[in-house]
């Protein structure tokens, strides 16, 4: 992956000027197709004109592609992993490297969470299934040797976070059972019996994090945002809490868990720096040492060795991963050979201490289940996801690039990092803005079929910035665009056009904007902002208007997106919210637009999406709608996405005409 630097002298100059004044470009006239509403099956089609069949016959080959995603090692030195062969995700085993791939579940629902018990002889694992993408996960038990399947939740809340005890014999997760707002700990006998409440019954949200070495603790984490959350351990038997840190001190953990010396507890914050850092907690002393304090990048995910001679992390290096493994004993780092540039995810020793297994993948490889060996000091691909009938080798790699945005940082322009996937063909071509979700999330160059084909057959040039507000970039960056804060970084599109707008192998007059979720929000926006200077838009589970979006996304979550979009029953912050909603500025979104909802999405409603059709429909506006009975945050079953991935091709067809 190569990273440019893109920063052009006259960009500087006119930046200013152009980021909050649009230019007024030719662009084509879209024909605004009398709505009709028609079902098939449990999609919804609203004003979709017939399908293009030779489209969506080239955009077939390429959706062929599958991943495999390593889950958790089982005690017998198996694994499980999640892949699909069906129209969804389903759990399977696999025995040995590139061995065969036994299917475990099988239900209309994906299953892509798992935890096995690592007892010598454990006889099963925990998994998580929702239904129709509704997000209240139950807990249930696989039974390996007679492949039962028993519920361990209520059937109807939402469960999540599940870790094994040490001797194989409980599970502890988190559930809204009692209120179907406020998290609290369960703890299950894996034997029989009802789960029992273990910390909660007040106004608080808690996480279950890690098993003390003799399973009478739990540590657990007391969660208001994410740059502030508590730990405490949890006596099992009582409930008892006691603080990891008395100074009660506003921190953002990102994760935990305690240290196979039984004394100490390791821990990802940001404590005492921009990033999130890995560090060793003693809870007597109360001393903190900083384990990567070299490293000026968070630090995803970690894993130590059951007998502690080996600590394994990640960092995030502007999306890329990097893994390291620490030999404690010999005092060594080491880098594991032949890992290509990419993201990794899933680090998780096996019994024995001498196995790292983890998922990785490019923007050119999809992602696959790999197992390094520290006896041999080899990498060992253990899944090999196949890409369908497309040559990967003409799958094209993403350039990280940064351009200048509107505001200044230590006297220079603050520059957006951004990454470029580009045709192999001369331009100027179309560009698509692909905007991530969260918004405390990150683009990485993660493999997607989708990119590949935009960028292949129809010679888009597609863009995925991390404006302000991304992960990844340090705790000042993720609070830039916090409350009153939030239009800055629709700013921050502004000036990515200006920077398309500058380079000759980018067409200025067809550039598109997508986004699912905040990434709808900031499409929707982006086009309100700059109409004139976007050819479209596509919205994905997008907000719409960020009070009913308060009002109506799931109690769990209400007080979690208040903390970063601000409170709506503040009146001041009510008003605020209402005006920068793309609902309230629907008259100047004046370019086609493909909205796409999954109609059980508990986080953002349908009613985001219904009453943003109806608005730009009403003001004469053209709107496809794509709605799924069986679909929550996003598309997961294959036939549903399929169908919206070639209905977003056709749309970005007809917009990318010259």
């Amino acid at each position: 992956m190569r990273t440019t630097l893109v920063f052009p002298a006259l960009a500087v100059a006119v930046l200013a000027a152009l980021c909050g004044a649009p230019v007024r470009t030719a662009h084509a006239q879209a024909r605004t197709p009398t709505p009709v509403r028609q079902e098939r099956g449990n999609l919804v089609l609203d004003g979709i004109p017939a399908a293009d069949a030779a489209l969506a016959a080239r955009l077939e080959r390429y959706l062929h592609a599958r991943d495999a995603t390593f889950l958790d090692w089982l005690s017998d030195g198996g694994m499980l992993i999640a892949t699909r062969f069906g129209d969804v995700e389903e759990i399977h085993r696999l025995a040995a490297p590139l061995g065969m791939r036994e299917q475990l579940t099988f239900y209309p629902e994906p299953v892509s969470v798992a935890r096995a018990a690592q007892t010598p002889g454990a006889e099963g694992f925990a998994f998580l299934k929702d239904q129709g993408g509704d997000e209240n996960a139950q807990v249930y038990y696989y039974r390996l040797a007679d492949h039962s399947v028993r519920l361990i939740t209520d059937g109807k809340s939402l469960h999540g976070s599940v870790i094994w005890s040490h001797d194989g014999r409980r599970i502890a997760f988190y559930g809204n059972d009692r209120d179907g707002v406020r998290f609290d700990v369960y703890v299950a006998d894996i034997g029989g019996g009802a789960p029992r409440l273990i910390i909660g019954g007040g106004t608080d949200t808690w996480y279950p994090l890690d098993w003390s070495i003799d399973d009478r603790k739990l540590l657990v984490q007391k969660y208001y945002s994410i740059s502030e959350s508590y730990l405490y351990v949890a006596d099992t038997a009582t409930g008892a809490l006691t603080p990891l840190d008395k100074s009660n001190r506003k921190v953002g953990i990102r994760s935990a868990r305690f240290a196979p010396d039984g004394r100490g507890v390791y821990v990802v914050s940001d404590e005492d720096g921009e990033f999130a850092q890995l560090h060793y907690v003693d809870p007597v002393t109360h001393e903190s040492r900083k384990l990567t304090a070299h490293i000026p990048w968070d630090i995803d995910s970690f894993d130590a060795s059951s007998d502690g001679r080996y600590l394994a992390y990640v960092a995030n290096a502007d999306g890329v991963s990097r893994l390291t493994v620490i030999d404690n004993t010999q005092k060594l780092e080491i880098i594991p050979p032949g890992i290509p540039d990419g993201h990794i995810s899933n680090v998780r020793f096996d019994r024995s201490g001498r196995r790292l297994a983890f998922s990785a993948e490019t923007a050119q490889t999809p992602r696959d289940v790999y197992v390094y060996d520290l006896k041999s000091n080899a990498v060992e691909r253990w899944s090999r996801s196949e890409t369908g009938p497309v040559d990967a080798s003409t799958f094209v790699n993403a350039e990280r690039i940064r351009y200048p945005t509107w505001d200044r940082i230590d006297g220079q322009p603050r520059l957006i990092s951004a990454y470029v996937y580009q045709p192999r063909t001369s331009g100027p071509h179309p560009v698509i803005i692909n905007i991530h979700g969260g918004p405390e999330s990150q683009y990485r160059p993660d493999f997607d079929a989708f990119t590949q084909f935009l960028v292949n057959e129809l010679g888009y040039v597609v863009i995925a910035p991390n404006v302000r507000g991304s992960a990844g970039y340090g705790k000042s960056f993720l609070a830039l665009d916090n409350g009153v804060l939030r239009e800055d970084a629709v700013k921050d599109i502004g000036s990515l056009l200006v920077w398309i707008g500058l380079q000759r192998d980018l067409d200025r007059d067809r550039v598109v904007v997508m986004g699912g979720s905040y990434g709808g929000y900031m499409a929707l926006a982006s086009l309100a902002a700059y109409n004139d200077r976007l050819r479209g838009g596509i919205d994905v589970v997008g907000i719409s208007n960020f009070v009913s979006f308060l009002s109506g996304t799931s109690a769990y979550r209400r007080d979690l997106r208040r903390a970063e979009y601000g409170d709506e029953r503040d009146t001041r912050m009510r008003g605020f919210l209402s005006r920068i909603s793309p609902l309230t500025n629907a008259a100047s979104i004046r370019r086609p637009l493909l909205v796409v909802q999954g109609l059980n999405d508990p986080r953002v409603p349908r009613a985001e999406s219904e009453q943003l059709v109806a608005r730009i429909r009403a003001g004469g506006g053209e709107v496809w709608y794509l709605a799924a009975k069986d679909e929550g945050h996003g598309f997961r079953k294959k036939t549903n996405r399929d169908f919206y991935l070639q209905t977003a091709a056709m749309f970005l067809q007809g917009l990318a005409q010259p």
